[in-house]
């Protein structure tokens, strides 16, 4: 795919990276930081009963131009365009999500990552995980325990696949796992219209939006935002009006909606909620 398309310097721009500079690991490192602090993880495009494009001036038009943020095909996507007219080398590759799952659960590939390859060996990078995002570039290398801004992270080989893995608190909680076999843009497609059709799915039937903050993650699931600081202390609050949920997305997550829409989505965060599984958390 080309990305002649993106607009570079409005990219960096947006995520606040003065500049280009070599393709290096210290630049990655300043690029997902800077993004993953920036652009928000959020479905309520899907929620609004809007299609979600994968080619880049869809992308860039909404998560670069409008201030808004998207899911993984979104995210990745744009990171992948960015990090080649920088310079890197990357391969897409597709995750079988297994968080809240045994390992070695069968589920579907719906989740897109980025391999990078450094000279000082391949990174998986990905912006677009929602309230486990990996805040900064992982080494493929297994079992070595890796910090970020916030969770440590580490993968592992698992039947001829990578598993990685978070550490939420003192456990080590199953993320996704993926085979290094390259994907391709129709590949995403597929995925991506699954994921964002499917009836009663995790896309299609809640109202999700999540950012990393200082030390701490912040979520909006429904009728919730949560605040998880890094020794899991969580802080909860419940917007019950619109204008709380206007609020709530301006400041916790850099959205702000117009009044058609927040009143869409209001509505939407209200019914889901009533629906929501007892116990089920996404925090």
């Amino acid at each position: 795919m080309s990305w002649t398309e993106l607009d570079l310097d409005a990219y960096l721009a947006r995520i606040g990276v003065p500049s280009g500079g070599q393709a290096s690991l210290p630049l990655l490192r300043a690029v997902i930081a800077a993004h993953t602090a920036t652009i928000p993880f959020e479905n309520l495009d899907i929620v609004l009963g809007r299609p979600i494009r994968l080619d880049i001036a869809s992308i860039q038009a909404k998560l670069i131009h409008a201030n808004r943020g998207g899911y993984c095909f979104e995210q990745n996507t744009l990171l992948r365009a960015a990090l080649e007219r920088l310079g890197f080398r990357v391969s897409s590759l597709m995750a079988r999500v297994v968080r809240t799952a045994p390992a070695e659960a069968i589920t579907p590939r719906t989740h897109m990552l980025l391999r990078v390859n450094l000279p000082e060996g391949p990174y998986l990078a990905d912006v677009g995980f929602g309230n486990l995002t990996p805040t900064a570039p992982l080494m493929l290398v297994p079992d070595e325990p890796q910090p970020t801004g916030h969770e440590d992270y580490r993968v592992r080989p698992l039947e001829g696949e990578t598993l990685l893995q978070a550490r939420v608190g003192t456990a080590w909680e199953n993320v996704y796992r993926f085979p290094d076999l390259p994907s391709h843009p129709i590949d995403h497609e597929v995925g991506n219209w699954f994921t964002s059709t499917r009836p009663g799915g995790l896309f299609t039937a809640n109202v999700i939006a999540a950012r990393p903050g200082v030390l701490c993650r912040k979520t909006l699931f429904n009728g919730e935002v949560t605040i998880r600081t890094l020794n899991t202390r969580t802080e909860r609050s419940a917007p019950r009006t619109e204008t709380a949920l206007r609020d709530a997305l301006h400041d916790h997550f850099g959205i702000d909606l117009d009044a058609g829409d927040l009143a869409t989505v209001f509505a939407a965060m209200r019914q889901f909620a009533q629906r929501r599984e007892p116990g089920f958390r996404l925090d």
